[in-house]
């Protein structure tokens, strides 16, 4: 049960009376980037979330299948303004969500979608997750690759910066906000294998490198004063869109992801020749299971074992996988996602 507040002190008494005490503000890793936190008020979600039009509902500025009728996919959440000056442009300061590291900044809105944007690395339970904050006016002055910043620190200014022919108008101010795991360290090397002829101006930090995990259920989840909330088991609990064999045993996302790493005393034994993965409707690879020549269905380098039929009905934005009469396969998207996985 998610426990709705718009007060911290009212939240404070209700831990308190549960006897969770101070400690329990310890328990959310991740804060909101800006000082609007109207999620929590339910029923007054275009408080928080802008729509990508007046007429579309809240939905269209949250996570996930919530594009063109469920078919575009949109990777994180488009937060309001609060603040404006005497023209009506956001002045908002935007925050990082957690204590971590910069390890990326664009200042060239022309170079992407994304317009102005910071990328900055947090370790939360051994686990790496990257957050995104997109469409700023400005960004920090001083603010250098490689800078420590804490949780609550200033970044940027919201803004609406961006390089789509579609203009963010005055009204629809909002920073874009992402909680990602990075795919491959070598995202650069695939990518011009891959598309020789497109630019690709932001190295393994481009969009493409970073698939998102739903912000929204993190803050709400962590909201909730009875359960305490575990990133790696958040992750773990995703809804399984399909299951894929890869023949591939050295990728960087073993090393950086190994908390999602499961125990096959046979692969150990045997050797490994390969991994089971279980990707979740976006792409992230929540789970892998080792796999001994053994165990291996075929000598396919990819290979999909198994879709959540329900799931790819509800979920189909990505577009992974697709049913061509009786059979499932991965589309050229998701083999696309497999070999960025394993590059």
């Amino acid at each position: 049960m998610i426990f709705p507040a718009v007060d911290r002190a009212i939240f404070s008494a209700v831990a308190l009376s549960l006897g969770f005490g101070a400690s329990l503000f310890a328990q959310q890793p991740f804060q909101f980037p800006t000082a609007n936190h109207a999620l929590y008020e339910i029923g007054n979600e275009l408080k928080f979330f802008a729509p990508t039009a007046p007429d579309k509902p809240w939905t269209t500025g949250s996570f996930g299948c919530v594009r063109t009728d469920g078919r575009q996919m949109h990777e994180g959440l488009d937060i309001r303004c609060l603040q404006r000056d005497r023209h009506g442009e956001p002045t908002d300061p935007v925050m990082a969500t957690a204590d971590g590291t910069v390890v990326y900044f664009s200042t060239k809105p022309s170079l992407s979608n994304y317009g102005k944007y910071v990328v900055i690395r947090h370790i939360t339970e051994g686990i790496e997750i990257y957050s995104l904050y997109a469409h700023l006016s400005e960004i920090r002055p001083g603010l250098k690759m490689g800078q420590q910043v804490k949780a609550g620190e200033a970044i940027a200014t919201m803004g609406r910066s961006s390089n789509t022919g579609e203009i963010i108008t005055k009204d629809r101010a909002h920073v874009h906000f992402e909680l990602n795991v990075l795919v491959n360290d070598n995202f650069a090397g695939w990518h011009k294998k891959t598309f020789p002829n497109q630019r690709n101006d932001h190295g393994e930090w481009n969009g493409q490198n970073l698939d998102g995990l739903d912000p929204r259920e993190i803050l709400l989840t962590e909201h909730n004063p009875v359960t305490k909330f575990s990133l790696s088991n958040f992750i773990r609990s995703q809804t399984e869109l399909c299951r894929v064999f890869v023949r591939s045993t050295n990728f960087p996302y073993l090393k950086r992801y190994a908390a999602l790493v499961l125990p096959n005393p046979k692969a150990e034994k045997e050797g490994v020749a390969g991994y089971e993965i279980a990707l979740n409707y976006n792409g992230v690879a929540f789970a892998l299971m080792p796999r001994a020549a053994s165990e291996i269905p075929s000598k396919a380098r990819f290979q999909l074992l198994s879709v959540n039929e329900a799931e790819a009905r509800a979920n189909p934005c990505r577009h992974l996988v697709v049913r061509r009469g009786s059979r499932w396969q991965l589309t050229d998207s998701g083999i696309r996602e497999l070999e960025l996985l394993t590059y």
